[in-house]
C-alpha cells in the first residue's frame, strides 16, 4: 500500500494579520459612515451640511488610514 500525502490546511495569514485586517475594515467602514448623509429633503433648498469638516476632512482621512492598515496587515509576517 502506498501512503497518501495528507496536507493540513493552512491559512494564508496568521491570527495577528486577521486582527489587524479587521481593525482596518472598521476604520474604512467608519469613514464611509461619516461620509453618508448631508442631503436635503427638499431638492429646491441647498443644505450647507454637505461641507462640514466630518465629510471633507475626517471621513477621507479615516478611509486612507484604514487602507494603510490593510496594506500593513497583508505584509506583516505571521507568527
Amino acid at each position: 500500500m502506498e501512503k497518501e500525502n495528507i496536507q493540513e490546511k493552512e491559512f494564508l495569514f496568521g491570527k495577528k494579520n486577521y486582527t489587524i485586517m479587521l481593525i482596518g475594515i472598521v476604520f474604512i467602514v467608519l469613514g464611509f459612515v461619516f461620509m453618508a448623509g448631508g442631503g436635503s429633503d427638499n431638492p429646491e433648498v441647498f443644505n450647507e451640511e454637505i461641507y462640514n469638516w466630518q465629510r471633507i476632512r475626517l471621513a477621507p482621512t479615516l478611509v486612507i488610514i484604514g487602507l494603510a492598515i490593510e496594506f500593513y496587515a497583508i505584509f506583516a509576517e505571521k507568527k
